[in-house]
This record gives C-alpha cells, sequence and structure tokens, in this order.
C-alpha cells in the first residue's frame, strides 16, 4: 500500500495538470517558450505517474482496468472482473 501522502501528490499534481492545459496549449500554439516556463513544474502533464486506482502502487499499472497486475490478479481469480477468467486449455 502506497503512503497516503504520494498519493495526494498525485491528486495535486492531477488537478494542476487539468487547470493549466488550455493556458499550455495556448502558449505552445502560440509559440511562447518563455511563458511557458513560467508555469509550475507540476502543470507538465510528464510529470503525471499511473497508480493503482486500490493501492496506490506506482509499479505493474495495468491502463485497460486502472489497477495493478497483483489487484487484477486476485479480482479475477475472485471474479469481479467482468468478461476475464482464467486461461486452460
Amino acid at each position: 500500500m502506497a503512503k497516503e501522502s504520494m498519493k495526494a501528490r498525485e491528486v495535486k499534481r492531477a488537478k494542476l495538470v487539468a487547470k493549466y492545459a488550455e493556458k499550455r496549449k495556448a502558449l505552445k500554439e502560440a509559440g511562447d517558450f518563455e511563458a511557458l516556463q513560467q508555469l509550475p513544474k507540476n502543470a507538465s502533464p510528464v510529470r503525471l505517474h499511473n497508480r493503482c486506482k486500490l493501492t496506490g502502487r506506482p509499479k505493474g499499472y495495468m491502463r485497460t482496468f486502472g489497477i495493478s497486475r497483483v489487484m487484477f490478479r486476485e479480482m479475477a481469480n475472485k471474479g469481479l472482473i467482468p468478461g476475464v477468467r482464467k486461461a486452460s486449455w
């Protein structure tokens, strides 16, 4: 389980990216890179990191489901993810 402070930091970054998205787009189209440098560092979408929605685990993230591989396996074995079943042949 990730620290609560790390999860909160990611949420804060996501809000900042959303807040400055339009402004970043306008500055990039205008070619005003000086003004782009003045924006907060965390307003850049590159600084976002995907985390598991359930545990906050930063590694082994599956984009399709929004959870880590560990949680995916547990939930799939319990039958909690629709359309997913264990392979057997």
